[in-house]
């Protein structure tokens, strides 16, 4: 709506995008009341607003409808949205509050129908009586009846963009602007950044797999501390390679692949069944075989 001269306003149709959003604020504001009313009875026994939970949601609907409808014409989601509630029942193209009725029956469709859906069961649901059964079997028809009549009311509002629900539909109440929209200016920054984080995110899920870490690792270690001046000879291997050049320990039935070093059986074995192009760490030298040092490396010698 645009203000003009005086108390008349000319209205502007709301977008169907602007409505359903109005329309998942209100549902997002009623959950969020719900659970913080729930969290100041976390103290109390379990299941202590079981019995009365339809009454509760319903007293807490009655308040917001207090200070949103019924004082501002407009619910929560509209009023963040810049949207009113105008009575399109009035001949007059300018804007027109809803009347008391309007008000009034918009509760009763809105808070009373839903406490009713809730109640209808723990009602009826004890009654054995003929009477009862007929009650409830005519109150879940119209239940689902009404469901299919505000399907029906989704998908004209689909095509034509007025009266989002079947309520407003009904009570001939109208959203419109509160003022004129200008022109958003939507930036696309934000969405660029978050294209390339993902594009680059998938471009490493796609290259990790294919990277040897292992072998990286193993190769950059042997940068870092090469040795050097040992001899091929097994006298050599039996004097200074006391220890396994995978896990640092003192070898365990140990092997060496055609290298000045010496490795625990398990440990080669594993890491050369794992990579087969496997190299020494220490000296970047492939595994050409596998054998066992024939020199025994006793405990002894470590102390000497």
């Amino acid at each position: 709506m645009a203000s003009s001269i005086g108390n008349e306003k000319s209205v502007n149709p709301v977008l169907r995008i602007s409505q359903l959003d109005a329309l998942e604020l209100n549902k997002a504001l009623e959950q969020l009341v719900w659970s913080q009313f729930t969290n100041c009875f976390h103290g109390f026994k379990p299941g202590v607003l079981a019995h009365f939970e339809p009454e509760v949601k319903a007293f807490l609907c009655l308040i917001l409808w207090k200070f949103t409808i019924y004082s501002k014409n407009a619910t929560v989601g509209q009023a963040i949205l810049n949207i009113q509630y105008k009575n399109n029942l009035s001949q007059t193209e300018k804007y027109q509050p809803l009347s008391k009725h309007q008000k009034l029956w918009y509760l009763i469709f809105t808070v009373g129908g839903r406490w009713l859906e809730e109640r209808c069961y723990d009602l009826f649901s004890n009654r054995q009586q003929q009477s009862f059964c007929k009650i409830k079997s005519y109150i879940s028809f119209g239940s689902g009846l009404l469901k299919l009549c505000g399907l029906l009311n989704f998908l004209i509002f689909l095509q034509k963009g007025t009266f989002a629900t079947l309520t407003e539909r009904i009570l001939g109440v109208r959203s419109v602007f509160c003022k004129p929209q200008s022109v958003r200016q939507v930036g696309f920054e934000y969405m660029n950044r978050e294209l390339l984080w993902h594009g680059f995110a998938e471009f490493l899920i796609y290259l990790l797999p294919l990277i040897n870490v292992q072998k990286l690792k193993l190769k950059i270690s042997s940068w870092c501390s090469p040795i050097a001046g040992l001899s091929n000879t097994e006298n050599t291997l039996a004097t200074h390679c006391r220890e396994c050049s995978l896990c640092g320990e003192w070898p365990t039935m140990p092997h060496t692949i055609g290298c000045p070093h010496v490795f625990c059986y398990y440990c080669i074995k594993s890491n050369f069944l794992f990579d087969m192009y496997f190299t020494c760490p220490k000296c970047g030298s492939e595994v050409h075989s596998l054998q066992p040092l024939k020199h025994k490396i006793e405990m002894t010698e470590l102390h000497v």
